[in-house]
């Protein structure tokens, strides 16, 4: 669970800081420190390949993307991510390539275009978004144990509640959801979770 915990949040992660999001407001959206923001970002950016060369493949291979090209360019044009594409394309086509791969070729499809910037429009009220993010340890009896935080935002505004908790049971997330009505001061119509775990057995991080 801590492992799929990090892939997610490092995903989420370089998914906003490609879209534009500045370091501090990635920190603030996903409630982690910043130094973590900048640790990851650094990681996958220390050495960019170049656009212009990227090889889609091995010389003289053909990518094992090029069957899927109109596909690509079509989530590409709704601005779906290559982790996004990956994912779809393995479930509703079947690919059997790898991430890598999608990335590299969508690096290659994309090359010298300028970066999109798309904003989500929403009334006030309307929805909230909600997520678990891995938290910083802390001290209980003299060791250290993880935590996780409870994120929302609200859509329209932007404006967001978090509580760190131990686990992500049932029960945690509804006295959290109940916590964030009480501080918004009212609840929105709809409720946007994503790839939430909260379960009563598991979503309990390892100590």
């Amino acid at each position: 669970m801590a492992n799929q915990i990090k892939m997610a949040v490092r995903d989420s992660i370089l998914t906003l800081y490609d879209r534009g999001m500045p370091q501090r407001r990635i920190a603030r959206e996903l409630g982690i420190n910043r130094e973590t923001v900048s640790r990851h970002i650094r990681g996958a950016h220390s050495n960019p390949p170049n656009p212009a060369i990227v090889p889609i493949g091995k010389p003289g291979r053909r990518s094992e993307c090029e069957p899927y090209r109109t596909v690509i360019e079509a989530g590409l044009e709704t601005g779906l991510t290559a982790q996004r594409l990956f994912q779809d394309l393995r479930v509703d086509h079947g690919f059997s390539g790898g991430c890598d791969s999608v990335k590299r070729y969508v690096r290659h499809l994309t090359a010298g275009q300028p970066e999109r910037v798309y904003r989500m429009e929403c009334e006030p009220g309307a929805e909230a978004q909600v997520d678990f993010g891995l938290g910083a340890p802390v001290l209980v009896d003299g060791r250290k144990r993880r935590t996780l935080v409870f994120r929302i935002v609200l859509s329209h505004s932007r404006k967001a509640y978090s509580e760190a908790v131990r686990h992500q049971t049932t029960e945690e997330f509804i006295r959290c959801l109940e916590n964030a009505f009480r501080y918004f001061g009212g609840v929105p119509r709809m409720l946007v979770i994503d790839n939430l775990r909260a379960e009563r057995s598991r979503g309990r991080p390892r100590n």
